[in-house]
């Protein structure tokens, strides 16, 4: 039975300041798609709106812009997914094995409220899929609860991109608020590597996050290793 995976990207092109832009961080997709693909994984892209996910301009330069994510980036097919991304109300949440979210400082602003993919997060987790994330990501899981009203990180080990490397990334005055505070609040057990910007990746149970964009492969890999 082929696995199927559904990636969740954003719809925000800026900051709160519009001169600031950002969006997508492309790696952080084209590296799991990359792992997913080779295992055969279908996958499909979604995001809070629907329709176009705008890409984060700092990730289409060196060291951020990769072999994977300068292949995708002149893929006219693959740039043509990112336009025309799926709304959650078109997503029947039974149709997936695992749910990853994608990072990027956008997605602090329409991933965390979404209640569509709060549904699918919470409909995919109850039944024992995989929840996971990278970097930023995981701010789409910061007010996702269950059926039971507690939160979905409660009491579980999540990892996320770093207070430290906003203010090493300086975007620390840009950035709406401290994700890895605010994960905290939720009673996740936050951790992170001892250096900033290296790969590390957590598993607690079928909960599976990455700390940063370093750290996509990884959890790419540690997710298809529990598909």
């Amino acid at each position: 039975m082929t696995k199927r995976v559904l990636t969740v990207v954003t719809n925000v092109g800026h900051y709160d300041d519009p001169s600031h832009p950002t969006g997508l961080w492309l790696s952080e997709l084209t590296h799991a798609f990359h792992v997913f693909a080779e295992r055969g994984f279908e996958q499909t892209i979604v995001s809070p709106r629907g329709g176009r996910s705008p890409l984060e301009p700092r990730s289409l330069k060196f060291p951020n812009y990769d072999k994977t994510a300068k292949a995708w980036h002149a893929d006219p097919d693959r740039m043509a997914l990112l336009e025309n991304t799926a709304a959650p109300d078109e997503i029947d949440s039974a149709d997936f094995d695992a749910i990853y979210f994608t990072g990027g400082h956008a997605v602090m602003y329409d991933f965390p409220d979404s209640e569509g993919l709060q549904r699918i997060t919470r409909e995919i987790f109850e039944r024992g899929g995989i929840v996971s994330s990278v970097c930023h990501g995981y701010c789409g899981l910061l007010n996702t609860r269950l059926s039971d009203g507690s939160y979905l990180v409660a009491g579980r080990k999540v990892t996320g991109f770093a207070w430290r490397e906003e203010v090493l990334a300086k975007v620390d005055k840009l950035v709406p608020y401290n994700a890895e505070e605010e994960m905290k609040k939720r009673g996740a057990h936050y951790e992170k590597a001892k250096l900033p910007f290296v790969s590390y990746a957590v598993v607690d149970g079928n909960l599976v996050t990455g700390q940063n964009p370093g750290s996509a492969k990884e959890t790419a890999k540690k997710v298809a290793e529990l598909l």
